[in-house]
């Protein structure tokens, strides 16, 4: 989900991805961007030939998980004393 929050945040880099605050170990992250594209919840399109580099973007099915941290994050408001919500989740 931190992923996903990231890339709805405009985070569409590898190195942006590992720059985020919660230091996602590098082999953790290229394993869960690889089962995330194999799911269908991402696609990787490269944007660099030397080295191969990738932009990833959230597909449809990607983007509704959208809704769904949306949903966590207001739950977290009501029941849990101190929570902060992003911009991007307030309602």
């Amino acid at each position: 989900m931190l992923i996903v929050r990231d890339l709805l945040r405009g985070r569409d880099t590898y190195g942006k991805l590992a720059a985020a605050g919660e230091a996602i170990p590098t082999n953790i992250l290229a394993d869960r961007l690889r089962k995330m594209e194999e799911t269908g919840l991402i696609e990787a399109k490269p944007y660099q030939q030397r080295p191969v580099r990738y932009a990833y973007a959230l597909t449809g099915k990607g983007r509704e998980l959208g809704a769904v941290l949306e949903a966590l994050a207001r739950w977290g408001k009501k029941h849990i004393e101190g929570t902060v919500v992003a911009k991007e989740f307030r309602r």
